[in-house]
C-alpha cells in the first residue's frame, strides 16, 4: 500500500492535545510483562503497528494478552522460562526495536526461532547486535550474514560478559540486557555515549537485580520479574512534530499533555531551546518511575546552531524534524555524529537531504554530518521511502512552504503515530 499526503501553508496551531503512548516503553511493557510472574496491567499502550506486532509474537510464544479497551493490555506473564516454541516465523513487521530486542531474548531460550520483518526491516543491518550476542555464546544466522530473516538457535548456554556496545544504540544495549538476564553471573555493559534507559528502569521497577548510571549497567542473571502496573506516557518522538511545527508556524500556541520527558529522550527540546524556541515544561511529575510533564510551545524565531554531538543519542529519532527546523532558521546549522541515521527505516540523512533540496534548501552531507543553510522552502514532491519519521517531518515542512507539498509513501506512519493526520488537522495543520 502506498499512501500520499498533500500539505500546504498553515496559519497557526492552537489547542491542547495528547499524543499516542511511547513506542519504546510500549515494546518493553509487552516483553517484560510476558516474562514477569503474574498479571501486568498496562495503560497508555501505543496502538501502533510496531507494538501490536510485538504483542502478536508473544501470543505465538504462549503468552495470553488481553485487550480490555484501546490503549490497555493485561499481560498474563509466564515467567523467565515459560515461553513456548512456535515453528511459524515471528513477524516483527517494521519494528527494528522489536526485532533487535527479541533477538536478545530468544537466543537465551531452549528452542529455535525465526524472526522476519517487512521489506524495509529486512534491509536494516543486524550485524552489530548479532556480533555482541555471539560474544555471550549465542548462535544466530542471518541472510547474507547481516539481514533478516534471523534464525535464532536456542539451547545455548550464555555467559556473563563485560562488554561495550560499540555504538550508542539503546536497541543493542537492550538486546544484551535481555540475554544477560539468562546468564549465570553478573554482566557489565557499557556504552560509548549514554542512550535511553527505559530497559534498565523497567527492569528495576519490576524487581530485577540491576544497577545503572548513564552509559554503565551491572545486571545479574537468574532473577525474577514481579508483575505490576505500567503506565505509559505520551511519546516525545511523536510530540516532536507538533512541537517543531508550533515553533515554526506564526501565531502558534499549543499545549501537549502527559509527555514523557526522560532526560535520555529530550535532546531535541534542548536543541530547539538553544535555537531560541519558546518551550515551557510544567506540571512536572513522576509516573511509573518515568518523568512526565505538560509542554507549552509558542511560535519562535529560530536561529542556527552547531548541534552539540553529545545531544545526538538523546534525539536520534528526532533528527529528521530537527533538520526541518534548521532549514527554516536564521543562519547555518552544523550537526555531526549522525552515522546512526544511515541505518534506520531509511537512510535518514540521504532521505532528508534529498527532500530538503527538492524544497529549495541548501544542504551538504558527509557520511556522518549535515550542514543546513536556513531560508525559505517551496512546495515539492517528496519521497518518504516508507519511513514514518521522514513523512511526518516533511508534513511539517509543508506547513511552512510556499505552494503545495506532495508526500509519497506515507503508509508506515501508523507504525508509530496512528491518527497523525486527524490530530494534525485538529491542531491547525493543512494536511490531507
Amino acid at each position: 500500500m502506498s499512501l500520499t499526503w498533500k500539505a500546504a501553508r498553515s496559519s497557526g496551531l492552537h489547542g491542547r492535545f495528547s499524543v499516542p503512548g511511547d513506542k519504546s516503553i510500549s515494546h518493553r511493557a509487552i516483553i517484560f510483562g510476558a516474562l514477569a510472574e503474574g498479571r501486568t496491567q498496562v495503560s497508555g499502550f501505543l496502538e501502533g503497528e510496531d507494538t501490536r506486532a510485538t504483542a502478536r509474537i508473544f501470543g505465538q510464544l504462549g503468552v495470553r494478552i488481553d485487550t480490555p479497551d484501546a490503549q490497555s493490555r493485561i499481560i498474563h506473564g509466564v515467567g523467565l522460562h515459560g515461553l513456548q516454541a512456535n515453528s511459524a516465523p515471528l513477524d516483527c513487521g517494521n519494528a527494528g526495536t522489536g526485532m533487535r530486542l527479541l533477538t536478545g531474548l530468544l537466543c537465551a531460550q531452549t528452542f529455535d526461532s525465526v524472526l522476519i520483518g517487512d521489506a524495509s526491516l529486512s534491509q536494516r543491518p543486524m550485524a552489530r547486535v548479532i556480533g555482541k550476542l555471539e560474544a555471550m555464546g549465542a548462535r544466530i544466522s542471518a541472510r547474507e550474514g547481516n539481514y533478516a530473516p534471523l534464525h535464532v538457535h536456542g539451547g545455548q548456554r550464555l555467559k556473563p560478559v563485560e562488554i561495550d556496545t560499540g555504538v550508542a544504540s539503546a536497541q543493542v544495549k537492550s538486546a544484551l540486557l535481555l540475554a544477560a538476564m539468562y546468564a549465570e553471573g553478573e554482566s557489565l555493559i557499557t556504552e560509548p555515549r549514554p542512550t535511553r534507559d527505559y530497559t534498565e528502569a523497567m527492569l528495576q521497577s519490576l524487581g530485577w537485580p540491576i544497577s545503572y548510571s548513564p552509559g554503565r549497567i551491572r545486571i545479574h542473571g537468574g532473577g525474577r520479574l514481579q508483575a505490576g502496573e505500567i503506565r505509559i506516557p505520551g511519546d516525545i518522538s511523536s510530540a516532536a512534530f507538533l512541537i517543531t511545527a508550533a515553533l515554526l508556524i506564526p501565531d502558534s500556541d499549543i499545549t501537549l499533555v502527559n509527555i514523557g520527558v526522560n532526560p535520555r529522550r529530550t535532546g531535541l527540546l534542548q536543541a530547539l531551546r538553544m535555537m531560541g524556541g519558546r518551550i515551557e515544561l510544567f506540571n512536572e511529575r513522576e509516573q511509573g518511575g518515568e518523568p512526565v510533564a505538560d509542554v507549552r510551545v509558542r511560535h519562535s524565531a529560530l536561529k542556527a546552531i552547531d548541534l552539540p554531538e553529545e545531544l545526538v543519542p538523546d534525539m536520534i529519532d528526532e533528527c529528521p524534524i530537527f533538520f526541518v527546523a534548521a532549514a527554516l532558521s536564521d543562519g547555518i546549522t552544523h550537526a555531526r555524529g549522525l552515522a546512526e541515521l544511515r541505518v534506520k527505516e531509511s537512510d535518514r540523512i540521504a532521505s532528508m537531504v534529498a527532500g530538503l533540496r527538492a524544497m529549495g534548501a541548501v544542504v551538504e552531507e558527509t557520511p556522518d554530518t549535515v550542514t543546513i543553510t536556513g531560508g525559505r522552502l517551496h512546495g515539492a514532491e517528496i519521497q518518504s521511502h516508507h519511513d514514518h519519521r521522514i513523512a511526518m517531518s516533511f508534513a511539517v515542512a509543508g506547513q511552512c512552504a510556499s505552494g503545495e507539498t506532495v508526500l509519497r509513501d506515507c503508509d508506515n506512519v501508523a507504525t508509530s503515530f496512528p491518527g497523525f493526520v486527524d490530530l494534525a488537522q485538529s491542531a491547525g495543520m493543512i494536511l490531507e
